[in-house]
């Protein structure tokens, strides 16, 4: 028995290579540039420094203005005790105090070694041209196993693209609605942030604080919940918009290079990103007694919230698509469709032999029988398969035993049309689930007795494939 499998029209090679070619080539370019344009040449960009003394204040702000344009904002203080609380407070990423041939230099090693080794080489370049020496205090020093003050990055991380993994398996899950994916996620956003604080403090990696799993929790959380709320809307980008917000921009913009060494841009990142502000809040409670927490935490929370309002307009959109639909064809306890996530290899849509299945070869998603009006099998009923867009996936027809079958076809409402000469076609509509062979059987009657067949069963049949049926 062979099938004829048509395809939809006006594909070509060029627009398959650059469907297939676009997203790779875009995340190609976004890593390329955005890694080594943030570490290239780290310097000073804009760093906040506090001295003591309006004096002192101008005659630093005038020198580092001639060594680094630009890449210092530089305020007064009272004294020395002024400075050094500026830096603990997270106000300025250095303090500068002297007084006759002595300078204290305050820094913070908790903000970034390469950070504290630029600030330290600078300003010891300055007092030996005062004529001073120069002592340096470290004010939040990093535990011995963080030697380079970046280690909190490499946790974030960790927390941070699992939380976009976690929310392409959930968009798989057809079976969850949006209530019992948003527990899923609350409860492995959980787990992980207790087995990463576990292993960083266990094995001395960051201070034994827990305070930390409040953060680890919100970035997971925050992650998941955005990556999952934009996939209706993003669509086939999703890959590349989830990819793009937590690797492309999100790395580079983190801390791992300290963030006063970053370009103005990379440092305006960190201010919004997920993993920058859970890195800044971080070493907030772990290092500076919970100094500069409360902005990074409003920012997780946004995005958490951001998510959640996108899960709440997919759904009010499902609503009204819902709510055109008459009562008759669409029963009210359908499980939302799933979202289709290109980021996971699917097969293609393929019409199958209708025979017993044997090991090894593909089991049919769609599969039934087709008859006449007097249950007679329909032999060369035409076919058609289309997904809720209406766009063709498959065209077969049916045996001698009017049977047909289906594999490959995408996890979502989907269209059976079943047509053949001489009798009134017929649309079944269907919702697919992974693991679950779907039958669309079909009754087709005569053209000239189409006034006797009864109305039901010339609508559209809108039924939910569950385990088992």
């Amino acid at each position: 028995m062979k099938h004829r499998i048509e395809h939809p029209r006006g594909v070509s090679v060029a627009r398959v290579l650059v469907e297939t070619l676009t997203i790779p080539a875009l995340l190609f370019l976004g890593l390329l540039f955005s890694f080594p344009m943030a570490f290239h040449q780290p310097q000073p960009h804009h760093a906040k420094l506090v001295i003591a003394g309006p004096a002192v204040e101008r005659k630093v702000d005038t020198a580092l203005a001639r060594q680094h344009p630009g890449g210092f904002d530089v305020t007064a203080v009272t004294d020395a005790g002024a400075a050094r609380r500026a830096v603990l407070d997270r106000d300025a990423v250095a303090g500068f105090a002297a007084t006759g041939r002595h300078a204290v230099l305050y820094v913070a090693k908790a903000n970034g070694a390469a950070l504290e080794q630029a600030l330290t080489q600078g300003f010891t370049q300055l007092a030996a041209h005062n004529h001073q020496k120069l002592t340096v205090t470290d004010v939040a020093p990093t535990v011995s196993k963080d030697g380079l003050g970046s280690t909190l990055v490499y946790f974030g991380i960790a927390w941070n693209v699992p939380g976009y993994i976690l929310a392409t398996t959930l968009l798989r899950a057809a079976t969850f609605n949006r209530r019992k994916k948003l527990i899923t996620i609350a409860c492995v956003a959980g787990l992980f942030s207790l087995a990463g604080f576990l292993v960083g403090a266990g094995l001395g990696f960051f201070p034994n604080d827990p305070a930390a799993l409040a953060i680890a929790f919100l970035l997971t959380t925050a992650v998941a919940t955005f990556s999952l709320g934009m996939a209706p809307f993003v669509k086939h980008f999703f890959p590349l918009a989830g990819l793009g917000l937590y690797i492309v921009l999100s790395v580079p913009s983190s801390g791992l290079v300290p963030v006063p060494l970053l370009p103005r841009f990379f440092q305006g990142l960190h201010a919004v990103m997920p993993l920058g502000n859970a890195v800044d809040a971080l070493r907030g409670v772990l290092y500076f007694d919970d100094a500069g927490v409360l902005r990074p935490v409003l920012v997780l929370c946004a995005w958490i919230t951001a998510g959640t309002v996108l899960l709440g307009l997919d759904a009010w959109r499902h609503h009204r698509m819902a709510a055109g639909r008459s009562a008759q064809d669409e029963p009210e306890d359908i499980p939302e469709p799933p979202v289709e996530d290109p980021s996971v290899e699917a097969p293609a849509p393929t019409a199958l032999p209708v025979h017993p299945h044997h090991f090894g070869e593909p089991l049919p998603m769609l599969e039934g029988t087709v008859r006449d009006g007097e249950h007679q099998p329909v032999r060369h009923a035409a076919v058609t398969v289309m997904d809720a867009g209406g766009r063709q996936l498959v065209r077969t027809t049916t045996n001698a035993h009017g049977e047909y079958a289906v594999t490959g076809l995408p996890e979502e409402y989907i269209s059976v049309v079943v047509s053949s000469p001489g009798r009134d076609p017929l649309v079944h509509r269907k919702l697919l689930q992974s693991g679950v062979a779907v039958r669309a059987d079909f009754t087709l009657h005569d053209r000239h007795t189409r006034t006797s067949v009864p109305a039901t069963a010339q609508h559209l049949d809108l039924e939910h494939a569950r385990h088992g049926s």
